[in-house]
Formats: C-alpha cells, structure tokens, sequence
C-alpha cells in the first residue's frame, strides 16, 4: 500500500527532515501587517522575525479553507504516479480550526485520507509524523499507522519556556495585569500541551539562562517515562549557547536529538528567546 504523510508548517519540521521523508507540507497563511504571505513560501523566517522584532503590530497567523485543503489532497494523492491514502497531521482542534477545515475536505475521497488531530503543536506534531513515517516503512496499511499514531498522541510531551510573556499579551493569552508582574518579578514561564491545549506548567524566575536549565529538569522529572527514539530541542531566534547546554543535558537520554527552528505559529504567540523539548513517553 502506496501511503503519503502530509501535514502543514506548524509541524516544524526542516526541509532536509521534509525531504528525507517525503512530506509534503501546505503553508498557513500569515498576515503582516496589511500583506498576506503563506508561511515559509512567500516568506522566510528571517523575514517574518524581523518584522516581529521591528513593529509593534502582531502578526496572525490564519487556517486555510476546506477548499484549499481539498485541493491539496487532490495533488499530493495523485503525486508521485499515485498514493492509495494519505495520513494529514494538524495542529490541536482546540486551538486552531485547522483541524475541522481538514476533515470537511477528506469527506470528498472516499476513505482515502486520514486526519490526526495532534493535539499539539510545533515538533510535537511533528514527532508524529515522523512515527507514521516510521510505521509506513515497515509495511503497515494506512488505516493501522493512522490508529496506531492516534493511540499515542497522548504521550507526546510538548513543552517550551519563554522569556516574556509580551507576544501572548498582545496575541490576548495573557492579561495586562499578569504581564506587569511577571517582568517585575523576572518570570519565566514554562507553557506545556496538555489535552490539546496549552497551560502554564510552572513559573521560574530570574535570568533565562538559568530558568531554561531549570525548565530542562522539570521536563525530564515530570514527564520521565521517556521513549529515547528521538528528542526535538525547538526554537524561535535565540542565543546558540543556549541550545548547545540543552544538547549536552539531554544527549545521553535520547537517541537521536534534532534541533528545529520554530516557525511562524509558535513564534506569533511566543516571540523571540523561546524554546521546548519535545518527545514521546513511552
């Protein structure tokens, strides 16, 4: 059975990662400004950091149409000389309506295409996909890998720890009143997935170096059943030092670690100095 792994740019995934596993991704549509891009195709991430960094106005990020869906899955069935299904990973219904605009689109192939609600975002949908990928090549028909990767969203830990909590106030996650006290107060707050929907974990305080080393051991102490497979480290621009003593912590844990950079989604509502650790359970 020919199956396709599809999914769109919040997945984080690189190009070489893309490439590598023959996934096909349909860009979100970003608005800056007054100007429309789709996301990673008619602009690049530096371009969108540095408008993030240079206006006061916050981009938005917006879902595509079941029309635009279904148009996508049309093409990339009938890519490559022809697909039997396609498996279309989204970010959490919870948080995006991505995930309803996909299945009103599968309704019009017959069974052919799967949707996964992820119920993530980030790598954490990535992670996923690359576990489909996974499954396919060891010969498993599209309707098992598509329950087999459903049986364990649950168990993906995302998480990530932000320097400031200014994009999630201006984005409406965070109110005037918790933004005052968390920059006087130095907090740094750690933002995990759960249930489809992101919560504040924990609340370090003092500088970002320290609190990211901080984040890091909270991460493994609280979500400690780890599958060493792989491990993401995901980000939005940030000190490489950083990264690099996030590496070395957890290098030993994991089988394989592979740093990402954070796209559009994750970067409108968290801003720069951002970065998670993303991974199954077992």
């Amino acid at each position: 059975m020919k199956i396709k792994i599809t999914g769109d740019t919040v997945c984080d995934l690189s190009a070489d990662l893309l490439k590598l596993n023959n996934i096909s991704i349909m860009p979100v549509h970003v608005t800056l400004g007054d100007k429309e891009y789709e996301d990673s195709a008619t602009i690049t991430q530096e371009e969108f950091y540095s408008f993030l960094k240079n206006n006061p106005v916050l981009p938005k990020t917006a879902a595509y149409n079941p029309l635009e869906v279904a148009e996508f899955f049309k093409e990339q069935l009938n890519s490559d000389g022809g697909y039997d299904a396609l498996i279309h990973f989204t970010i959490s219904a919870k948080i995006s309506t991505i995930y309803q605009n996909c299945v009103t689109a599968a309704q019009e192939f017959d069974g052919k295409v799967f949707v996964v609600d992820s119920k993530s975002l980030s790598t954490g949908i990535g992670l996923q996909m690359l576990y489909a990928c996974d499954l396919v090549k060891q010969g498993f028909d599209a309707k098992t890998v598509y329950e087999k990767v459903l049986d364990r969203v649950e168990r993906v830990q995302a998480s990530f720890i932000l320097d400031k909590l200014t994009y999630l106030h201006k984005g409406g996650r965070c109110s005037g009143v918790a933004l005052f006290a968390a920059s006087a107060l130095g907090i740094k707050p750690i933002i995990i997935l759960s249930n489809g929907e992101m919560k504040v974990g924990k609340k370090l305080m003092g500088k970002f170096e320290k609190s990211v080393d901080s984040y890091v051991d909270y991460i493994l102490q609280n979500f400690s059943d780890i599958d060493r497979t792989r491990c993401f480290i995901t980000h939005t621009p940030i000190d490489s030092k950083i990264v690099d003593s996030i590496r070395e912590k957890i290098k030993d844990k994991f089988d394989e670690v592979i740093e990402t950079n954070a796209g559009c989604t994750v970067g409108t509502h968290c801003g720069p100095n951002t970065i998670g650790i993303l991974y199954y359970q077992k």
